[in-house]
């Protein structure tokens, strides 16, 4: 009885207990309300120039946030533009988000800057920022074509309208040369500050600082989630900069001819190696690059090597083809990969014309070609000048598979046959005379007595 007694006693302890810590978490939750809204905010920069490395790093820090349930992204945009294609993804990526993402401008956001804030679905601003002066421009700095520019138009006139922008200010910032009334003149750059665009529309929210960014987004900043680029990402943005591109295959290529010209493996094969190593890295990483492209470039490489040991040109032909198809299938844009290798190609070419003048033919180089002349005073005997055997007749010495002996003029000639096999005893006529090659075909008399 009593041992029955303990064990209500027991089971209404235990219950009492629960029912508390049962209330103490429902009034936990209650009395927060950030959390029982669960509203989770992610912090992304956005800096610098826009390119393929920074596209990688956007693609993962979204499907981070999204993994991990966030109702709210935060792109702080501060870049004075940069490559049109990647914005283009950038974009896409953004319109396909499923939480909301918001532009934040502190600073400026200048062409691709611009297009990218477009397709969020709010633009908050900075008193002093900038957004705009969206003229798209070639790699030398030039106004692009009217073809690239009236598709880039298009694609800024598209993001505006996605959240009821006025689309005719986001041509505006795109044309040079055409007059927009009460927006600018012929000749003149649009950009807007933060007043102006959220006059126009292209602002919906001035705050004064990220703390007042974070009161409007409705979260303290303790709860912010900040997303950064790794190490990795960014050696890779670094990398896939189109002129440092341009300048690792440089830099690579020069290495790998200065080595050629010198004794041994020094710095210069190093540094070429380096390059390379650099140039891959950073595509593999940003998601541009596969081991089959580096497989290609490591074969071709191989077989350059070996051109060294079988020299006939073939093989060094495929090693070079194998490298570049390498090169340029891990570049993000092949054109882009195409117009750097051929820049770069170029280029070394010119230095290897340099070292070849005023250094001569030195270290592996120097297996490539003739160093040296041949003299008599040495042994050599250069071949016998036989042009006069042209058209000359005789007979196989020698069944002649195609090579063999042949006989005119009672001088033994060995020759080669045209045509294959000739039967020893056969007539034969010289067709061809290559230096000490002479090639022969059966010949039959016809002529009648």
């Amino acid at each position: 009885m009593r041992q029955r007694l303990a064990f209500t006693r027991m089971f209404a302890f235990m219950l009492a207990l629960i029912m508390f810590a049962g209330g103490m978490l429902a009034w936990t939750a209650w009395s927060q309300p950030v959390e029982a809204a669960g509203k989770r905010v992610f912090y992304v920069p956005v800096e610098q120039d826009i390119e393929r490395g920074l596209e990688s790093f956007l693609r993962r820090a979204i499907q981070e946030a999204n993994e991990q349930r966030a109702d709210v992204v935060i792109l702080d945009i501060n870049t004075p533009g940069g490559d049109v294609v990647s914005a283009g993804n950038i974009g896409a990526l953004i319109r396909s988000a499923p939480m909301k993402v918001i532009a934040y401008i502190n600073n400026q956001a200048f062409s691709a800057g611009t297009y990218i804030a477009l397709n969020a679905n709010e633009i908050v601003m900075e008193p002093g920022s900038s957004i705009g002066a969206a003229a798209p421009i070639d790699v030398q700095g030039n106004a692009a074509s009217i073809k690239i520019t009236s598709g880039w138009a298009q694609m800024m006139e598209e993001a505006a309208k996605l959240n009821g922008r006025d689309a005719s200010v986001a041509k505006a910032m795109v044309f040079i040369d055409e007059d927009f009334a009460g927006l600018k003149k012929k000749g003149e750059i649009l950009s807007l500050g933060a007043e102006e665009a959220q006059r126009l529309g292209y602002a919906d929210k001035i705050v004064r600082s990220k703390a007042e960014l974070f009161q409007y987004v409705g979260v303290n900043e303790s709860e912010i989630i900040h997303i950064s680029p790794t190490p990795t990402e960014k050696v890779a943005r670094f990398v896939t900069n189109p002129v440092v591109l341009s300048c690792l295959l440089l830099i690579g290529m020069l290495g790998v001819i200065i080595e050629l010209f010198a004794p041994g493996f020094g710095v210069a094969g190093i540094i070429g190696i380096l390059s390379f190593t650099l140039y891959f890295f950073g595509h593999f990483v940003a998601g541009f690059a596969n081991w089959l492209d580096i497989g290609l470039f490591i074969i071709g490489v191989i077989l350059m090597i070996l051109e060294i040991f079988l020299p006939g040109g073939i093989v060094g032909f495929l090693g070079f083809a194998s490298m570049s198809t390498g090169l340029v299938l891990a570049a993000y844009d092949t054109k882009q990969g195409l117009a750097s290798l051929g820049i770069a190609a170029i280029i070394t070419l010119i230095v290897a014309f340099i070292l070849a003048k005023y250094f001569g033919m030195r270290g592996t180089w120097s297996k490539f070609v003739l160093k040296e002349e041949q003299h008599k005073d040495t042994g050599y005997v250069a071949p016998k000048n036989q042009n006069n055997l042209l058209g000359k007749t005789g007979v196989a010495l020698t069944t002649l598979r195609p090579a063999g002996v042949i006989l005119i003029e009672e001088q033994r000639i060995d020759a080669v046959s045209v045509g294959g096999y000739v039967a020893a005893g056969s007539a034969v006529k010289v067709v061809q005379v290559e230096g000490a090659r002479i090639v022969v075909q059966e010949w039959k008399n016809e002529s009648k007595g």
